[in-house]
């Protein structure tokens, strides 16, 4: 029995790591759509994000089903708990670069990215699948040191985000208000995508040393 159990533990992680891959590659694609103005590209997120929703379902009724069935306690508890955070963050990851997606879409046959702030675009899609190959290694590996790492790439993002704000509220600024409101929505999807990928490395932290020493600041 209890091998079975453990062998569902193990089966939740592997999903787990199934998402972090899709979400890569999804905020991945997304950022290339944007900045191209790939139909096809943005429509493949779009679709693909019923994946995701679909390993999170898988995930939410494993632990319901694990929690009433075999009522785990200290460790097992804690990798049940973290287990369902951390889906919930990947799944709203998933979310937010579809929401990018979108965006293009609805910007094509044109990019929805003007020049002046195509370079910090660019910046913050690197950064964001920085911080999910990072965390689907922290997932992998409970290294609780390359967990901590994610705080100072998150900072980085928001560095971009600010900069991106400067750049809006320029007097300079050619292209009027609904260029803007894009790029303001853009701007907060790669922050919040960033965010979540620190929520699930704190987790793996909690997970590994029971402690939430490093909760305090992303919400």
């Amino acid at each position: 029995m209890r091998d079975a159990f453990h062998d569902e533990l193990n089966a939740l992680n592997d999903r787990l790591m199934q998402m972090t891959n899709l979400v890569r590659s999804a905020i991945s694609r997304a950022t290339t759509a944007l900045l191209d103005a790939d139909l096809q590209l943005a429509e493949s997120v779009i679709s693909q994000d019923a994946e995701v929703n679909r390993l999170y379902a898988e995930i939410e009724t494993s632990i319901y089903e694990l929690m009433a069935t075999q009522q785990p306690v200290a460790v097992d508890l804690r990798t049940a708990i973290t287990a369902l955070r951390m889906g919930a963050d990947l799944e709203r990851m998933g979310d937010l670069a579809e929401h990018v997606a979108k965006i293009a879409r609805m910007r094509h046959p044109v990019s929805a990215i003007p020049v002046e702030v195509r370079d910090t675009i660019v910046e913050m899609g690197q950064i964001a699948e920085r911080l999910v190959t990072k965390t689907g290694s922290c997932i992998a590996t409970r290294d609780v040191d390359l967990a901590k790492e994610l705080e100072d790439d998150d900072d980085a993002m928001d560095r971009l985000h600010r900069r991106l704000f400067r750049v809006l509220l320029s007097k300079d600024w050619p292209h009027g208000i609904e260029p803007a409101v894009d790029i303001t929505l853009i701007g907060r999807y790669y922050e919040r995508y960033a965010d979540h990928a620190v929520r699930v490395a704190r987790d793996v932290v909690y997970l590994v040393t029971g402690s939430r020493e490093f909760d305090d600041s992303a919400s």
